[in-house]
């Protein structure tokens, strides 16, 4: 085995070598980054199950979610996947449960959900993870049609059902989920949305066109969100109504937080099904306005309440302002927001050219992530009909569809990329996760589709340009340092992003904050910035590795 001194050497001579071949020869900007689907070699056989029978149960239209996490703390990402159930007059040979599947680290994965105990059997929508408890692994929070479920991880590779203890068995239809620290306490709270009011036993027929079909979300009164607080033991408190995010109308999908107006406090944004989104304001008080319409956000361009499904905050044009972007139904494009920076947003759909491709299809999972490694984040929205028998009533129309890949030009437009990158399957997809799985710097892409087989999508040659992925870990903030803002420049560009948990539309991604480079191969200087207020620096950072951050103790205001 070579001594330190040997290896140290060693990497130095392979770290100039490489980067005199970047300068001989430089990553071409044309240079194709090809999807290719995984799933099958990878040992994943999960399938969903929405329980259709026929009779058109309004429940069986979301769809679910997964979560790219590292449940291990092996430095693999293994995947988790949420399941529907069976419902009346549909009958399984053997009962849908989630899953859990542990990545071997070799590009293969084994399905573990017996020995982990996770294998919910609710019919499940949506998932995401936060350390609830601050002992260094991430716990798992499920949302349902019904009762929801938070498994605590006890680190040796298997989870507890804490939900009765925590008070977090929401039984309403809840859809996405996730966790921040609103108040900075350190510890984790939690944002559930909330979708419709239905009953399997008042399922009312319905017709479109004179044919039978799903009834239209105004056909049901929406459910109002629920905020939970940390106790700070691992148990919560339900505060929607004192924190001021008590939404009587309801109909949440989608959820994202985050800290747009730059002031150190993690805001909301909720996607909304035909009612006005949302966009909670953090007062740093504990409590929260509802600023949606007066940024910009809550309405289209035309003022028209839009079928919100999935939402992202990310920083698209590297300003250091974090943008929105939002999924709706066919007939809407998915809605990009450009934050002004002076508390204000703009619709820039159509500028941006997403807007018309997006236009005539169904957006759910939506998210910001750079997978050319070129340094700008780029967009990917999964696509799907809600109505199996779409093709009956609206000719033209897909129940099955291609999903987006859209390519940032650097310049504040996008360039639709998605057949020239593999991603020419049609399916009716819900959900997408993101994450590195193969740790090989750039991100590939988990898709859940439903009724049907999941679709692991690895990135071949998005590690062609430099990369950098941090993993930023709290001591006087919340041990995942969920809400951690990292900035990363270089001679070229300065990037920022956050540690989200949960996003997008039912799914988790990978906690760590990933950045692509392009030909840069030093990052001249790397800032986290924790949720307590802490600040931590680095300069002239050799690019492609994963650099491991540790808040310091003392806390800064």
């Amino acid at each position: 085995m070579l001594n330190c001194a040997k290896t140290e050497l060693m990497y130095r001579v392979l770290y100039t070598a490489l980067i005199f071949a970047s300068y001989l020869y430089p990553v071409a900007a044309d240079q194709t980054v090809v999807f290719t689907d995984v799933t099958e070699r990878a040992g994943i056989t999960f399938k969903h199950t929405d329980g259709r029978s026929g009779e058109f149960y309004y429940v069986e239209i979301v769809g679910s979610g997964a979560a790219f996490f590292d449940y291990d703390n092996d430095s693999d990402l293994d995947i988790y996947f949420v399941n529907g159930a069976d419902l009346p007059g549909h009958h399984s040979d053997q009962r849908p449960a989630n899953a859990l599947y542990r990545n071997n680290g070799n590009g293969t994965f084994t399905d573990v959900t017996a020995s982990a105990g996770v294998g919910d059997t609710g019919y499940g929508t949506g998932c995401c993870v936060g350390d609830i408890d601050n002992d260094g692994y991430l716990d798992l929070y499920v949302t349902n049609y019904g009762k929801n479920v938070l498994y605590r991880n006890h680190g040796d590779g298997t989870f507890s059902d804490v939900t009765a203890d925590a008070h977090v068995g929401d039984e309403r239809w809840g859809a996405s989920c996730a966790f921040a620290d609103y108040d900075r306490d350190g510890h984790l709270d939690l944002y559930v949305t909330n979708y419709v009011q239905f009953q399997l036993d008042r399922n009312v027929p319905y017709f479109f066109n004179g044919i039978r079909a799903y009834a239209e979300p105004q056909a049901f009164a929406g459910e109002p969100d629920v905020l939970y607080r940390n106790n700070g033991n691992a148990t919560f408190t339900d505060v929607t109504q004192t924190a001021g995010v008590l939404n009587l109308r309801g109909r949440g999908l989608g959820v994202v937080w985050a800290d747009y107006d730059n002031d150190g406090y993690p805001d909301i944004y909720v996607a909304n099904d035909t009612n006005e989104n949302c966009l909670f304001r953090n007062n740093r008080d504990g409590t929260f306005s509802d600023v949606a319409f007066y940024a910009g956000v809550g309405l289209s361009e035309n003022g028209e309440m839009e079928n919100g499904m999935g939402v992202d905050f990310e920083d698209y044009d590297n300003d250091g302002l974090l943008d929105i972007i939002v999924t709706n139904f066919e007939g809407q494009p998915a809605t990009l927001y450009h934050n002004d920076g002076n508390g204000f947003f703009t619709d820039v759909s159509y500028v941006s050219g997403t807007g018309e491709k997006t236009l005539s299809s169904l957006g759910w999972g939506v998210h910001f992530f750079d997978y050319d490694n070129d340094g700008y984040k780029d967009i990917f929205i999964a696509n799907g009909h809600v109505y199996d028998n779409v093709e009956l009533f609206q000719p033209g129309v897909t129940y099955a569809q291609v999903n987006h890949l859209f390519r940032n030009r650097g310049d504040g437009s996008f360039q639709e990329v998605t057949i020239d990158a593999g991603l020419s399957q049609k399916e009716p997809s819900r959900g997408a996760a993101f994450g590195d799985y193969d740790n090989d710097g750039d991100i590939d892409i988990l898709v859940t589709n439903s009724n049907g087989k999941p679709q692991l999508f690895r990135n071949d040659g998005g590690n062609r340009n430099h990369w950098i992925k941090v993993r930023a870990m709290g001591t006087v903030s919340n041990r995942a340092a969920i809400g951690a803002r990292v900035e990363v420049m270089t001679e070229a560009l300065s990037q920022v992003s956050e540690v989200k948990s949960g996003s997008g539309y039912l799914c988790q991604n990978d906690l760590i904050v990933h950045f692509g480079l392009g030909s840069s191969t030093v990052v001249e200087k790397l800032v986290v910035t924790f949720p307590a207020g802490t600040v931590y620096e680095m300069e002239q950072v050799p690019a492609d590795q994963l650099i491991e951050i540790k808040e310091p103790k003392a806390r800064q205001e």
